[in-house]
């Protein structure tokens, strides 16, 4: 037996993070110190040619490489696997649902409609869920390349699958009964803002937007401006974020200010994949 590997006990887990080019796997712990323990990472190249098209291949691998190195699979049979995906590896969208629609393929026909007039990607390689809050409800897709990798890995080491979710989910669903009245929910992970649009306390829209290298708090307030001008609301006088934003972005202006949710001892130490693995708590 391998010292620091032990039986399932309750409350642990295995998390996984998968970032576009690094996957980074941990141990959680509910009940007992340490919450979080690094197993270990693994590089791998993303399909550029193809991109979210790909067959993701080479994730797959380089995952399956990671867990067989890491963990004696008689010890880890059974054991509950969390994927936290970064926001560049899925596609997010809000949709306001036909009035009186109750079957759930009225609901999945307009998410579907929306998602092609955003996207414009063939629908059929991608996996749309709307699960995530039913308090807040908005869509995610995940492309099936991606799903089929690390079904196939998880079924191989015998591990759990429990969720694969987006890490905008994981924090909207951490944070968003903290928001201040008119505040907007933001997540940035490397040069990728996610935007929470809120009006009225409602979700709005859900938007991905690359960050410029450089880009300070006049970037932030104009781009903030622009997408309530697409949404028909006003523009935010707060944006209350996860991340590590550039020091100019928490710049209080007369007419903008900029607030980061309190993050882990010693996140900004990890890698982007190690920061995935540990959004939004043990679970």
């Amino acid at each position: 037996m391998r010292s620091g590997f032990a039986k399932l006990r309750l409350g642990q887990a295995l998390r996984l993070g998968v970032a576009a080019g690094k996957v980074s796997l941990w141990r959680s712990s509910r009940w007992r110190a340490p919450a979080w323990t690094p197993l270990g990472e693994a590089a791998y190249v993303p399909d550029a040619a193809h991109g979210l098209h790909g067959d993701f291949a080479a994730l797959g691998q380089a995952l399956a490489q990671l867990l067989e190195r890491l963990l004696p699979a008689s010890q880890y049979a059974g054991w509950p696997l969390s994927v936290v995906l970064d926001d560049a590896l899925v596609r997010l969208w809000q949709v306001d649902l036909p009035q009186g629609a109750a079957r759930l393929a009225d609901i999945e026909a307009a998410a579907a409609l929306r998602f092609q007039s955003l996207y414009g990607d063939p629908p059929g390689l991608w996996h749309s869920s709307s699960t995530w809050d039913a308090r807040a409800p908005f869509f995610c897709a995940v492309p099936r390349a991606l799903l089929a990798q690390l079904t196939r890995v998880a079924a191989e080491r015998k591990l759990a699958l429990i969720f694969i979710t987006p890490q905008f989910a994981r924090h909207w669903n951490r944070w968003h009964g903290a928001l201040k009245p008119g505040a907007w929910f933001g997540q940035l992970q490397e040069n990728a803002l996610t935007l929470g649009v809120r009006h009225d306390g409602r979700l709005l829209a859900v938007r991905a937007l690359p960050v410029p290298p450089g880009a300070g708090h006049d970037w932030l307030a104009q781009t903030l401006a622009r997408e309530a001008l697409l949404q028909g609301v006003p523009a935010p006088a707060l944006l209350q974020l996860c991340g590590a934003p550039p020091p100019a972005w928490l710049i209080q202006a007369k007419e903008f200010g900029c607030q980061v949710f309190s993050a882990p001892d010693g996140e900004g130490a990890l890698s982007p994949a190690g920061r995935l693995a540990r959004s939004g708590g043990v679970a």
